[in-house]
């Protein structure tokens, strides 16, 4: 009878555990099945008069990332900073404004700056879904054959320019 009292609160308290240790570890390392073969199509609609990302682009001579994002996105405006950065260093970098309204992805490039030197409009999440995204934002590094190198779930943070962007683009810049 002590048992049956005590094994419920036991279990739970495992299972706290193992939660509170899985939602510590920072691995954004989800599986992606892009990774070495050619980027999927560009599939997206114009922004107002922002110049149009096109596959020419994505399979053009040159390291680029493409980084999905949207406005509603909080993670996106944490992240913003380092593709600033990383445009001001010379880096291509092609947005995919993702299931966004436009007015409100164009808003938020006007208050924090545009750091793409393309970007389109995934309104209907097709072209996410084909490039089998979570969500925004995500990150991915194409070589200057429009294959995938890299991609990041999740904010560009400093350690992650470190840990896996920056690599990746010494990679591309390689192949």
């Amino acid at each position: 009878m002590k048992l049956l009292m005590v094994l419920p609160p036991v279990l739970f308290a495992g299972l706290a555990a193992m939660f509170y240790v899985g939602m510590q570890s920072d691995n954004q390392d989800l599986p992606s099945q892009m990774i070495g073969k050619p980027a999927p199509a560009v599939k997206v609609e114009a922004l107002a008069d922002l110049p149009l990302v096109t596959d020419a682009d994505i399979r053009a001579p040159g390291v680029k990332l493409v980084n999905f994002w949207a406005s509603w996105c909080q993670p996106c405006r944490a992240e913003h900073p380092k593709l600033e950065k990383l445009q001001a260093e010379g880096v291509t970098i092609l947005g995919v404004n993702y299931k966004d309204k436009p007015q409100d992805a164009l808003g938020f490039l006007a208050e924090m700056g545009n750091p793409f030197a393309k970007v389109g409009a995934d309104n209907s999440g097709r072209m996410g879904i084909d490039w089998g995204i979570y969500g925004v934002p995500e990150t991915f590094v194409i070589d200057g054959k429009g294959k995938v190198i890299a991609r990041l779930a999740g904010p560009i943070t400093e350690d992650t320019l470190t840990s896996t962007i920056r690599p990746a683009m010494d990679e591309a810049a390689r192949n």
